[in-house]
């Protein structure tokens, strides 16, 4: 790797750093069109998975679900491919191209399509509907463990005019993304996939910002226009789903510090 390429992966990183904990979903988008612009590609994803407890008997897929996916460049055509894609695994309809990503879950590992399905997979129904429909050719899935039961997933894309990404793509992509584990652990936080079965809803995410951001909760009710009886059950049930019984020890979690 060339030094100049050295340096803009080492701002990359920095860049990411900058960011306080209480905006994970901006210093992701930041991140991700970062990566696009860094590797030549024209989308990135991420995804929050779960491994849930009550999966159908020869579930494929050994009952993972992505509960969370933001897209770089969010348009109704994707969030409708996504919804029947995530239709399919629950009827337990996995395309090959999943089931091979997760034999792997419970590791670090980073895919080209290509790496996991044979040449004749292209000619089929599911690239083209849920790949060439939406505008990509190529894709690179890495997938980091953050626990034995959640993982974080990036997808990056590239279009017919872009070539298909090679192993040195590949090996970069999964370097770059492997050195920020700790990123990954807080998204995973902020959406409660790590740590509940069920995620935190939108206004719990809110108050949850608001508070690594430090605000009281009487602020965080005027600033959410919310009632401080109101916000403080919010702040409760959110110290539930993390296990936690004060802010400290909320901030000490983020921070991968003993509680």
């Amino acid at each position: 790797m060339s030094n100049n390429r050295s340096e803009l992966i080492h701002r990359l990183w920095d860049e990411l750093a900058d960011f306080d904990a209480s905006r994970p979903d901006e210093a992701l988008f930041q991140f991700m069109e970062s990566l696009c612009l860094l590797v030549g590609a024209w989308d990135a994803s991420w995804m929050g998975a779960v491994r849930m407890d009550t999966s159908f008997p020869d579930d494929p897929i050994k009952g993972w679900r992505p509960h969370v996916v933001r897209h770089l460049h969010p348009a109704s055509q994707i969030d409708t491919a996504v919804q029947e894609q995530t239709e399919k695994l629950e009827r337990g309809d996995v395309d090959e191209s999943t089931i091979r990503n997760l034999d792997g879950a419970g590791s670090f590992r980073a895919n080209r399509l290509r790496d996991l399905v044979g040449p004749e997979w292209f000619e089929g129904a599911y690239y083209r509907r849920y790949y060439r429909d939406v505008g990509t050719a190529d894709a690179l899935w890495v997938a980091s463990p953050v626990n034995r039961d959640a993982e974080s997933w990036f997808g990056i894309f590239r279009s017919e005019d872009q070539p298909p990404f090679s192993e040195s793509e590949r090996d970069e992509i999964a370097n770059i993304l492997r050195s920020i584990k700790w990123f990954q652990k807080q998204l995973m936080l902020s959406h409660g996939l790590m740590l509940a079965k069920v995620p935190l809803t939108p206004t719990e995410r809110k108050v949850l910002h608001l508070l690594l951001a430090g605000l009281p909760e009487k602020l965080i009710a005027d600033q959410l226009e919310r009632s401080y009886h109101t916000v403080h059950e919010h702040v409760s049930s959110i110290y539930r789903k993390f296990g936690v019984s004060h802010r400290a020890a909320l901030m000490a979690l983020w921070l991968g510090l003993p509680p």
